[in-house]
């Protein structure tokens, strides 16, 4: 058994192609998309965050939409950008929009990728220490999050306060129990997933890592896991941790499908996503149903994941997204052992 999720970057466009125009269009349809996936028995809907891009930028407001529309699917992030994000106001937008949910939030964290504009972590107000990079910046917001997610006080309160205060130090408010051991780390490297596993985050893994070992992509999204889990048990964490890998998946079970998708077989590949570290970019899977089993039986990382989360090209409208997903959960999971 598998949780299948979708995962939506937001995308919009005033093209006559698209029919995701506006960000109102993005932010509304993707709450749709989040209840007709709920309907359909899916169990995730996982959002992308990008700054200074048409597409979906800050999560909270959405998150807390689709968890007051929903009630059972979990609502999540892969990945917010650590760059960005003042931890502590952070945490009370996730506690505020996980108590909306009723507990749901999976929060996807990371440094997050190239961006649209050169270090825009800048623009927001925040800049490495000297000596750190904004890598080491990500990973300190990180810490700093999880941190006060426990839900300790740590702030002096002030002898004249407005209202009575508890007694002792306060913490952060609202404070929502058990998210904490909802934050998930998106690793591109093993070392980052390792890292993750030593401070007791889920791991996500996304269609591409830094290339390792030049194997194909399925191969050392594998490798990453078994590290990560290696980490996490040496670490002493009592709890069983999770770990999502993503995949363009599309079963063609009729013409439009086809055309959008049957064009051809797709490969892993090999580029830079940075100047100086080669990426490896994990293929896209497009057949008929029972070709694509086969082919998904012979991917390791999903096999070691316990979450699966589909990529959805948004912009072709809640409808089609529907069809991609229901094609997946009825003509393809069972016969995997997914469902």
């Amino acid at each position: 058994m598998k949780k299948i999720g979708f995962l939506s970057f937001g995308h919009w466009s005033p093209s006559s192609q698209s029919q995701t125009r506006s960000a109102s269009d993005a932010l509304l349809q993707s709450i749709d998309l989040a209840v007709a996936a709920e309907e359909l028995g899916a169990d995730g809907a996982y959002f992308r965050v990008h700054h200074f891009a048409r597409q979906l930028a800050s999560p909270f407001p959405l998150l807390a939409a689709v968890g007051a529309r929903t009630s059972r699917i979990e609502i999540g992030t892969a990945v917010i950008d650590m760059r960005y994000e003042n931890p502590l106001y952070m945490a009370e937008d996730a506690g505020a929009a996980d108590l909306i949910a009723g507990g749901r939030l999976q929060l996807g964290i990371s440094r997050g990728s190239p961006e649209q504009v050169i270090d825009g972590w800048r623009y927001f107000g925040y800049v490495p220490q000297d000596g750190k990079s904004d890598a080491d910046m990500a990973r300190n917001h990180a810490e700093v999050f999880l941190d006060v997610l426990r839900g300790e006080g740590f702030a002096q309160p002030n002898p004249r306060p407005m209202f009575p205060n508890l007694p002792g130090m306060l913490r952060l408010e609202p404070f929502s129990a058990g998210l904490r051991d909802r934050i998930w780390w998106g690793a591109a490297t093993n070392a980052t997933a390792e890292w993750a596993g030593k401070l007791g985050m889920n791991l996500q893994s996304s269609t591409l890592k830094f290339d390792e070992s030049g194997q194909p992509l399925h191969i050392q999204q594998a490798e990453q896991i078994r590290a990560y889990r290696a980490a996490w048990k040496e670490a002493g964490h009592t709890r069983e941790p999770r770990v999502s890998v993503s995949r363009s998946i599309f079963a063609l079970v009729n013409d439009r499908d086809r055309a959008y998708f049957g064009g051809g077989s797709s490969e892993d590949h090999f580029g830079y996503i940075e100047p100086e570290k080669l990426a490896v970019f994990g293929r896209s899977y497009a057949a008929e149903p029972d070709v694509l089993i086969d082919q998904l039986k012979e991917d390791e990382a999903i096999a070691e994941a316990d979450t699966l989360l589909l990529t959805v090209p948004n912009q072709l409208g809640v409808e089609y997204n529907a069809h991609v997903i229901e094609a997946i959960l009825k003509h393809v999971a069972p016969a995997l052992g997914w469902r």
